[in-house]
């Protein structure tokens, strides 16, 4: 079992929840501060490590009119500010190869999304940075097709390696989370994280826009952390409803205190009892 080590924590499926959490997108630097420091404080409190999350370019939004956030050269100086400010890794999506590299040197983990998990050459250019490589599995793979996706980063001789379950296309507009996916890609050694709030998506519902099932999303952070993982992603936001994106499968941000007390107690159980497959 692999432990990776991400500025001065250390992840594994073993170890004490991470939570990674923020934003859908970013959307100015005071916003970011505002939701970094009650999440950085919610987290110590009941002693869940954090790592903040936010997008400066959602690339793959439903419709074209949609926000896409603040771009890169903006959106990656506030990234920054908050890891200094704030003494925390931060997290955010690639969408391109050339990104790669740009975005290694403001933040501590590179995110593959899940619709570009399988392409060749994204995964390398993330795993040359040397930084830690979250890679969203794809809604149209199974968990054991991730061997695959893992290997092309490997070969780079990136190791720091994380793999996200998000759901699986279940019909139109719908998706299912399979929690026996979490312990199958678990068995290649690497820490795997769920994905709580996109796994309650519904991708396109709305017809221009994606809708959710907000209130699903703790069910499903429950379920996961039941089971032994290194750490459950959360979107979050004060206002999801008039959020400039994913609204309906954010949580409420005063929400999430409590809803990490409890993730925290049923990581204790199960990291005291793990489950070996």
């Amino acid at each position: 079992m692999k432990n990776i080590s991400v500025a001065d924590l250390s992840i594994g499926n073993d170890r004490p929840l991470t939570l990674i959490a923020g934003p859908c997108q970013l959307e100015s630097l005071d916003h970011a501060r505002m939701i970094a420091g009650q999440m950085k404080e919610a987290c110590a409190k009941y002693g869940a490590q954090y790592v903040f999350k936010a997008s400066y370019d959602k690339a793959n939004r439903t419709s074209l009119s949609g926000k896409r956030g603040l771009g890169v050269d903006e959106g990656l100086k506030v990234l920054q500010t908050i890891a200094k400010e704030f003494d925390i890794p931060v997290l955010t999506d690639v969408h391109t190869e050339a990104q790669c590299a740009v975005a290694a040197e403001a933040v501590d983990i590179l995110q593959i999304p899940a619709f570009l998990c399988r392409q060749t050459d994204m995964l390398l250019a993330a795993g040359k940075t040397g930084k830690a490589v979250n890679i969203k599995k794809g809604q149209f793979l199974a968990p054991w097709d991730m061997a695959n996706v893992v290997a092309k980063v490997e070969s780079t001789g990136n190791t720091n390696i994380l793999l996200t379950e998000r759901g699986t296309s279940f019909g139109y507009n719908t998706l299912v989370a399979d929690m026996r996916s979490l312990p199958q890609m678990a068995q290649g050694g690497y820490p795997v994280v769920m994905d709580a709030t996109h796994s309650v998506q519904q991708p396109g519902g709305k017809g221009g826009s994606t809708g959710g099932q907000r209130e699903f999303a703790p069910l499903m952070a429950r379920a996961a952390v039941s089971l032994g993982i290194a750490s459950v992603f959360i979107e979050t936001h004060e206002d999801p409803d008039n959020a400039p994106s994913d609204g309906p499968n954010m949580i409420y941000l005063d929400q999430m205190p409590k809803l990490i007390e409890t993730l925290m107690r049923f990581d204790a159980l199960a990291k005291a009892d793990p489950i070996r497959i």
